[in-house]
């Protein structure tokens, strides 16, 4: 009976310990949790953007086949530096057709003023076959930018300029015609006036050649780094293809996407303080120049049924004010609000 009661008792003193023991716990635990409800922060408001710089895509007038390199990705170059060399054995064909067109036209006005009849006659159809060479060529020209316009390979106006020059050689034809008439009927200052005209024809022929022949070698237009070369050398690039792009690093700028909330902080002219994780977490000063609507497809929308409106995203970008040569374009830059 004894014994039967020292267990009851170290049972229930077993119970009021692991009781007690509950209660400590659920004690501590709400302690914690009153002492974090008051002393937890709320994680401070950022705003991501990326550092940026203008891009300049280097391309020419010129089809043909690339030849030579004379930079690759990364190099330094400045205004003026020779980048690539394009080869066009058709334009050379054209330079080459243009300069005899010339030589026939002077010919002719020289035969003319000998006054030798058949002499001019034949200048005068020699003219016409060049001429009617010439607009062959412009016309098979026009009629592949034509067609590489309908797929949109090439801008309206890079057709538009193939048209023209087509048309210019049409012209020259018919006035190379005109020419043989006024020959073979025997009008002789009509004929020498013919003749000069055509001379200056031919050598305008021989202009448009060579502007195009000087696109043969693409330079620099601005001081930049080599950001990205397209085609490599042995391959063809269309008229207006681009060959590589220019990166001027010396013109940088820093993008954020922004709610229209934080605009009371952010506007024109305003200088604020970022930070560049990249760089060691560099802060610097940056100078609002440009805030833009993005549209509605950038909006943000409201989380409530009712008590909340749609906020809309603006672009907003800003110019370091130092100096920052480790800065690279796609760089994170965080502002804090």
């Amino acid at each position: 009976m004894v014994e039967s009661d020292k267990n009851i008792n170290a049972e229930r003193r077993e119970s009021r310990i692991l009781i007690i023991s509950l209660l400590a716990l659920t004690i501590a635990v709400i302690v914690i949790a009153i002492i974090g409800f008051f002393f937890l922060k709320q994680p401070d408001d950022i705003v991501e953007g990326q550092a940026e710089a203008t891009s300049v895509r280097i391309s020419g007038k010129l089809p043909g086949r690339v030849t030579e390199l004379f930079v690759k990705e990364g190099d330094i170059v400045h205004a003026g530096d020779t980048l690539v060399h394009i080869h066009s054995s058709l334009a050379e064909a054209k330079l080459m057709q243009a300069q005899e067109m010339k030589n026939a036209a002077a010919a002719q006005n020289k035969k003319i003023d000998a006054g030798t009849r058949i002499q001019i006659i034949n200048a005068a159809e020699g003219v016409v076959a060049q001429a009617a060479a010439a607009r062959q060529i412009a016309k098979k020209t026009y009629d592949r930018m034509e067609a590489l316009y309908r797929q949109d390979v090439v801008s309206a106006q890079k057709r538009d300029e193939a048209k023209a020059a087509y048309d210019a050689a049409t012209a020259a034809e018919r006035s190379a015609q005109s020419q043989l008439n006024l020959a073979r009927a025997g009008a002789q200052s009509e004929d020498k006036e013919s003749a000069a005209a055509m001379v200056g024809v031919a050598q305008g022929g021989i202009d448009e050649v060579q502007s195009l022949l000087d696109d043969q070698y693409l330079i620099a237009p601005c001081d930049g780094q080599i950001d990205q070369i397209y085609p490599e050398v042995g391959e063809l690039v269309s008229l207006g293809a681009p060959i590589m792009s220019l990166l001027k690093i010396a013109d940088k700028w820093v993008t954020f996407n922004v709610r229209e909330d934080y605009l009371s902080q952010l506007k024109l002219g305003n200088r604020i303080k970022v930070m560049i994780p990249a760089l060691d977490k560099m802060e610097t000063d940056v100078e609002i120049y440009y805030i833009r609507d993005m549209g509605s497809y950038a909006t943000w929308r409201a989380t409530k049924a009712t008590g909340e409106w749609d906020s809309r995203t603006f672009q907003v970008k800003a110019r370091p004010l130092d100096t920052i040569p480790d800065l690279r374009p796609g760089m994170t830059v965080v502002y804090r609000p």
